[in-house]
């Protein structure tokens, strides 16, 4: 099942482009930023989010780990 008809997938695949794109932000922030516009800006908003909320990311990040250890 893809990620777009599982909700939990769905999730999971939200957090890891917020979580990378923060990540590269943080590694690449020239690129991240002449890029706010267009196909890539999905990327620098995701990185906004994640470093924004980063306390509320990591938070749905270690749930999503105990839903998934725990077997849904």
């Amino acid at each position: 099942m893809t990620a777009l008809f599982n909700f939990q997938s769905l999730l999971l695949a939200i957090l890891l482009l917020i979580c990378t794109s923060s990540y590269a932000h943080y590694v690449f922030p020239g690129i991240m930023d002449r890029n706010k516009d267009g196909v890539f800006g999905i990327f620098w908003k995701c990185a906004r989010i994640g470093e924004r909320l980063s306390p509320y990311v990591s938070i749905c990040c270690v749930l999503m780990a105990i839903s998934i250890f725990m077997g849904q």
